[in-house]
C-alpha cells in the first residue's frame, strides 16, 4: 500500500479513515483542513502523527505552537491537551491504539466515531 494514494482516496477533512492495524493499534490517514480540530487529550493513549503531504500547524495547551512538515514525526504523550490545523491541506498518517477516540471526551460536528473511521 502507499500511503500518498490511500490518503488522496479520502473525501472528507477531519475523517480519519483505517488503514490498517498492527496488533493493538491502527494505522490511520486523514487530511487536514482549517481548524476544526477542538483542543482535546487522550487520557490512557499516546498518538503519532507522521506528515505525508503539507504542513501542519500543532498546539499544546501551555507550551509554544510548532509546525510539522512533510516526513515530521510526533507523538502525543497521553494525557496531553493538543489540537491541530492547516490552512492548506495537509495528509498525515496517525497510528493510534485502537481504543483511542477521535477528538478524546470532547465531541463536536466532526468527531467520527472508531466505526466510522472502519468504513470504506
Amino acid at each position: 500500500m502507499n500511503l500518498k494514494e490511500k490518503a488522496n482516496e479520502l473525501q472528507e477533512y477531519f475523517s480519519p479513515k483505517v488503514i490498517g492495524e498492527v496488533n493493538d493499534v491502527y494505522i490511520k490517514v486523514a487530511k487536514i483542513k482549517g481548524g476544526k480540530i477542538p483542543w482535546h487529550n487522550h487520557k490512557d493513549e499516546d498518538e503519532l502523527f507522521y506528515i505525508i503531504e503539507g504542513s501542519l500547524l500543532f498546539e499544546i495547551e501551555g507550551k509554544d505552537s510548532f509546525v510539522m512538515n512533510e516526513g515530521d514525526v510526533f507523538i502525543v504523550k497521553k494525557g496531553t491537551n493538543h489540537r491541530v490545523s492547516s490552512d492548506n491541506e495537509c495528509k498525515v498518517m496517525l497510528i493510534e491504539n485502537k481504543s483511542t477516540l477521535h477528538t478524546g471526551d470532547v465531541k463536536t460536528d466532526i468527531t467520527k466515531s472508531i466505526e466510522d473511521q472502519l468504513k470504506d
